[in-house]
């Protein structure tokens, strides 16, 4: 829908802002109907608007406009292969970024059970999304003339510092607000890595790239929950895992920065448009 590799990059970073917006009324929704309702009432809703949304994006002009590739423009059996060292490394550090969120999840039930105060684990995670919807707010409306590699190791040094102030246990306003910083940063690490992958990514597997680079994402969340409910009765320890995972990610960013940077890398934006048909 955007041939313009400057509004692509300002798009993708709304998306993964404007996301946020979910995730700011869904844990309040959630919190809300099974302190009042019960569980199984808010299991019910989420599924109807799970659907709802499914049909939205369904039935949207841009997805019945949509049409494969005719058989000639089809890759060829010599297609690129998609697992370079580069894109491994790089869905490797989302798998830490995605643990950091899912132990924050636990981590806010445990506050909640901690304090007890039930809203609490909806209100910590509403917070955390409130930060990413404002950090993709200011991120996108801004020209940047860095490097994408260098916006992206950056912004995930800022997300792990952004978790080191609930390593001093604060109280539930103070980690109200506290959560807030590292969802701001969120949202420039992944809009960066949709820059990246896209950059690193065979043009004719941009869409198979994406996918993987969620996927990492959701990988890392699955284990980060796991094992935050392992040491939720333990508050240090449910407090440092969301930073053990974001500095994880840093790390292998770190080890990673030179493979990340293309031959002709651009200073402020994706490389310029190409043919799209398998996105």
């Amino acid at each position: 829908m955007l041939p313009d590799p400057r509004l692509r990059h300002a798009a993708l970073a709304l998306d993964t802002g404007t996301q946020g917006l979910l995730y700011i009324v869904g844990p309040l929704l959630v919190a809300a109907l099974a302190s009042t309702r019960s569980p199984t009432t808010a299991l019910a809703v989420t599924a109807v608007l799970g659907m709802a949304g499914t049909a939205a994006v369904a039935l949207a002009p841009p997805s019945r406009r949509w049409r494969p590739a005719p058989p000639a423009q089809e890759p060829a059996p010599e297609t690129p292969r998609l697992a370079s060292p580069a894109l491994v490394l790089l869905f490797a550090s989302l798998v830490g970024i995605g643990f950091a969120i899912g132990a924050m999840n636990v981590w806010a039930v445990s506050m909640a059970e901690q304090h007890r105060q039930e809203m609490l684990s909806g209100i910590l995670p509403a917070a955390f999304s409130t930060g990413s919807f404002l950090g993709g707010l200011l991120y996108g409306r801004r020209h940047w003339n860095s490097t994408t590699t260098s916006r992206l190791v950056t912004a995930a040094a800022a997300f792990v510092a952004g978790w080191l102030p609930l390593l001093f246990l604060p109280g539930p306003y103070a980690a109200t607000v506290a959560v807030a910083v590292p969802g701001a940063f969120l949202t420039v690490v992944v809009a960066c890595a949709y820059v990246t992958t896209d950059t690193l990514a065979p043009a004719a597997r941009t869409s198979e790239a994406y996918a993987w680079l969620i996927l990492s994402i959701g990988v890392g969340q699955s284990a980060g929950t796991a094992l935050s409910g392992r040491l939720a009765e333990q508050p240090l320890a449910s407090a440092v895992l969301p930073a053990a995972g974001a500095a994880f990610a840093l790390a292998v960013l770190l080890a990673a920065r030179r493979r990340l940077v293309p031959p002709r890398q651009p200073t402020s934006s994706p490389r310029p448009p190409r043919s799209r048909q398998h996105r």
